[in-house]
């Protein structure tokens, strides 16, 4: 038993370190992920105002506006798939695979801040619980400076895996609802696009019965 033991020992103290490189660089990632939540919320709020009102009041005839206003250099990934959309308006299976690819592609910028918020504390513990063992035995034979060391290795390994969940739910739920509404608008524009088509095939049928 005691052989199993002091297995298990080293085995809990050389994941240590990797926890620790793990902590590190995805603390790291958080900080880029806020970063560039930020800048997408930016252009977010610029694409807002210029397409939101005019999706939500859109009809067949203003989608040659709408098309007019998508910029050149498409600046995030809801203005390439419009673009798509407009250009490519041949039929409503065509429109349901682009929302679909839409979902899928953006699933993968949300599932990076779900890992954060998972991972986060989890890592945290790993380190707050590897290093609680040498503490206590620092403790116990009354080394107080080792137990100290190991204190704040405890303590920083649960702050860090915290912070890093934080930012993965922060910009989890962020994104979700940013996303939702993406969603709904190149839906919205799907749908007024196909009723054009629609009306087009009722009225090339009622000619050709005539």
């Amino acid at each position: 038993m005691e052989i199993i033991s002091k297995a298990l020992f080293g085995i809990a103290n050389s994941l240590l370190i990797p926890d620790v490189v793990l902590l590190i660089v995805f603390f790291f990632r958080a900080l880029i992920l806020v970063g560039g939540t930020y800048n997408n919320f930016m252009v977010r709020r610029k694409n807002s105002r210029v397409f939101d009102e005019k999706i939500k009041s859109l009809t067949p005839a203003g989608i040659a506006e709408l098309k007019a206003l998508l910029p050149e250099k498409h600046n995030s990934v809801f203005t390439q798939y419009l673009a798509d959309i407009l250009d490519n308006n041949d039929s409503e299976d065509y429109s349901d695979y682009i929302l679909t690819r839409y979902e899928t592609e953006v699933q993968k910028d949300v599932n990076l801040s779900r890992l954060l918020t998972k991972l986060g504390p989890v890592l945290g513990l790993v380190g707050t619980l590897i290093s609680m063992s040498p503490a206590l035995v620092g403790l116990s034979t009354g080394d107080i400076s080792g137990m100290a060391y190991n204190m704040q290795v405890v303590f920083a390994s649960t702050v860090v895996g915290l912070v890093i969940s934080a930012v993965g739910l922060a910009t989890c739920q962020l994104k979700q609802r940013w996303y939702a509404k993406d969603v709904n608008n190149l839906d919205r524009v799907c749908r007024v696009i196909n009723s054009v088509d629609n009306s087009k095939t009722n009225t090339q049928s009622k000619e050709a019965r005539a």
